[in-house]
């Protein structure tokens, strides 16, 4: 076995929310200790999760949580062996990033307040690393209807943000999923990051299963990377991921480990965006040991060591699925493979 320490092994905490009861779907809410304690039990020859990255609603973390609440989630990470690395904001709930004063302003005083408990989280010894995960919150339909304008608009809702994040010595990382207006393609999304223009404090969120469809161009055919009668040929999907990734590698500073089958589906705010596979679907389309290495080594294949921790991210599985111990020992063993093959010795 590898003895890469780096970078750290974490495990999401949304996909106990993310369509479920409390957010549009039919099964019940997976709670925040249970998403925990499976985590926390996960072990895959002696070698275990490092830590999970959190979703900053409820019923898990109140985005409003008092300064005595968070001790007490700091003190229960550290009992199950745990830290904190990045952060979503839900921000979907509050406003958008373009539109009118008061949803801008929502949206501002959304990731302000995520910043604030990811500060605390850090003054308090259970957050070493990680950054505060945004997006646009808008539609790509909604975006379309002036692209020039509205990108101006969320650049400045990003830098207002960001400016909030620089002080508290937090970053924020913009998630590539399809269904973001500004966000929905590679081009748009790295145009948006030059318009913002705060490259050492608002950069990229890369996701293994999301951001590939960048390269299918679904939600912006114009920047399609692949044929149009595509089928994941190993030629076609290596140069596909090469010019993908020179691209964003560069405003990469947060990475999700996950699996995708390569279909899109639309629900609510969500237009059209990926789904998410268990790690070890015999549909799944990434090799996620060797894929992962597109974000986490440079154009020469050399490790880049710029992200201290990665992290699963895999939503939509069933209840059934999310309760079973061995699902978690799955992706904690894919996890594994992606350090022992990327990661590096500090």
């Amino acid at each position: 076995m590898s003895a890469n320490n780096f970078p750290k092994l974490h495990n999401a905490m949304w996909p106990g929310l993310v369509g479920k009861k409390g957010m549009g779907g039919s099964e019940p809410d997976i709670d925040l200790d249970t998403m925990l304690d499976l985590t926390a039990k996960a072990d895959v020859g002696g070698v275990k999760f490092d830590g999970v990255d959190l979703f900053l609603n409820n019923p898990h973390t109140d985005i409003d949580i008092s300064d005595d609440g968070l001790k007490a989630l700091a003190a229960k990470l550290k009992t199950k062996g745990l830290v904190v690395g990045s952060v979503v904001a839900p921000v979907w709930f509050f406003g958008a990033a373009m539109g009118d004063d008061a949803k801008r302003a929502g949206w501002v005083n959304c990731v302000k307040k995520s910043v604030r408990i990811a500060a605390k989280l850090r003054e308090l010894g259970v957050r070493p690393y990680g950054v505060v995960r945004i997006d646009s919150s808008v539609g790509v339909t909604e975006w379309d209807k002036d692209p020039k304008a509205n990108t101006k608009l969320i650049a400045k809702s990003f830098r207002e943000a960001g400016k909030i994040a620089k002080d508290s010595g937090e970053r924020l990382a913009a998630e590539g999923e399809i269904c973001w207006g500004g966000m929905h393609s590679w081009k748009h999304m790295v145009n948006l990051l030059e318009e913002t223009a705060m490259p050492k404090v608002v950069g990229f969120q890369a996701d293994m299963s999301h951001t590939h469809l960048y390269t299918l161009g679904e939600n912006a055919e114009e920047h399609r990377i692949v044929p149009k009668n595509y089928h994941y040929e190993p030629a076609e999907f290596h140069k596909a991921l090469v010019k993908l990734t020179n691209a964003l590698r560069p405003w990469t500073i947060d990475f999700h480990v996950a699996q995708n089958d390569g279909s899109v589906f639309g629900s609510g705010s969500h237009e059209k965006t990926g789904r998410h596979c268990l790690a070890t679907d015999p549909k799944g389309k990434l090799n996620i040991p060797r894929d992962s290495g597109y974000w986490l080594r440079d154009e020469k294949g050399k490790v880049t060591k710029k992200l201290k921790h990665i992290c699963w991210d895999g939503c939509m599985f069933s209840n059934e699925k999310m309760l079973s111990q061995q699902t978690w020992n799955d992706v904690l063993s894919a996890m594994i493979e992606v350090r022992n093959n990327h990661g590096w010795v500090a």
